[in-house]
């Protein structure tokens, strides 16, 4: 697959990605400003990934990479790169003010912080930061992080099943869950941070996080497999719970409330096994990446598929992020590429209804006119 000016292939399999919030630029360029517009027009995506341990030739690293909307064009090479040794970063998450990053390893978690070079080029990178996280020290390999919308608690799944939430940047822990699952597969705040929703073996669990206790269990049907879970960030008393769910026909959605924890619908939306899953900021689009490498933008309201990018990677979809504004999806993949895909807004059919109607109403006058002798 050639590159195009929004797909590029970085060379490293890609297992993270995500946005670098706009706070980090701003935070990054007002300490030498002159006072005057202090908004950063760049956009920078970060993405993790490597080749693991031995000898492959694929060294592990996070990658930093720009992105320009206007002209929907990613860079060709990233614009900085930060090795990790033999450590491949397998799961990331992005602070959502933009303090830094949190990457999980084979082993411990580590933090890194933006670092905006000056000099040529006048881009971000990252470093490794002084911040050590004792207590995601030797914890074993982490398969979920999230952070809630403000940044302000911070939770991570384990490969051992382990289900951990922290207050950040204190690290207290608030909850503390052997066995959550067999493995944590994925988690979720919901836009209060009030619950927080884990997948992984078994049903969806929901963790009430003020009082640190389980809140309910959502059950699968026959033999639905929950994949990834997403709360709807509409920040109001009808937020709804997105889960995906699987079974031998291909990969569904279904919508739960979070006021009675009872599912409101499901719909097949895909054949193929869905891999990756998001929620657009605005919640009114799902995004939903297959083995098959295809990414697929779904109504959040009907569940009506939008748009198919089919091969938008060559091999499965690793991460799909939409951005702070709605206005595009990054999607990486194993195969080392990372795409960005321009969100187009889907064309209202009421606009030819309203050409129907006025042919209807032109008709109608005109049949009108001729019966009463108006026109001849």
């Amino acid at each position: 697959m050639a590159d195009s000016a929004n797909s590029k292939n970085y060379g490293v399999p890609i297992y993270g990605a995500g946005w670098v919030p706009p706070s980090a630029l701003r935070s990054a360029v007002e300490p030498q400003d002159d006072g005057g517009d202090k908004s950063s027009p760049e956009s920078y995506v970060v993405l993790a990934g490597g080749g693991g341990e031995g000898n492959s030739g694929i060294r592990n690293a996070l990658l930093v990479a720009q992105f320009d909307f206007d002209s929907n064009v990613l860079s060709d090479q990233p614009v900085a790169r930060l090795g990790t040794g033999d450590d491949l970063p397998y799961r990331m998450a992005v602070h959502p003010v933009g303090e830094g990053l949190i990457c999980s390893f084979p082993k411990s978690c580590r933090w890194f912080d933006w670092d905006f070079q000056r000099a040529e080029n006048r881009s971000l990178g990252l470093i490794s930061s002084e911040r050590v996280l004792e207590p995601l020290q030797d914890v074993g390999q982490q398969l979920a992080l999230t952070f809630n919308n403000e940044g302000s608690l911070l939770a991570v799944g384990g490969e051992d099943g382990k289900l951990r939430v922290y207050k950040w940047p204190s690290m207290e822990n608030i909850l503390d869950q052997d066995n959550a699952h067999a493995s944590v597969k994925d988690l979720d705040f919901s836009p209060d941070g009030k619950f927080l929703a884990s997948v992984g073996s078994g049903p969806c669990r929901i963790w009430d996080v003020s009082k640190s206790t389980s809140a309910a269990s959502l059950k699968k049907e026959n033999d639905e497999i929950f994949g990834s879970c997403r709360f709807s960030p509409i920040n109001d008393e009808n937020q709804v719970l997105y889960i995906i769910t699987m079974r031998d026909q291909g990969g569904s959605v279904s919508k739960w409330s979070t006021a009675t924890w009872k599912r409101i619908k499901s719909k097949r939306v895909v054949r193929d096994p869905i891999c990756a899953f998001n929620v657009s900021p605005n919640g009114k689009l799902l995004a939903v990446g297959t083995i098959e490498g295809d990414v697929l933008i779904v109504s959040s309201n009907n569940f009506q598929v939008q748009n198919v990018v089919k091969k938008a990677h060559l091999g499965l979809v690793t991460t799909l992020k939409f951005s702070e504004d709605s206005r595009a999806l990054l999607s990486s993949s194993l195969d080392s590429r990372v795409r960005v895909t321009i969100i187009k807004e889907e064309k209202k059919s009421g606009v030819s209804l309203w050409i129907v109607i006025l042919v209807l109403l032109i008709a109608i006058a005109v049949f009108y006119a001729a019966s009463n002798g108006i026109i001849s």
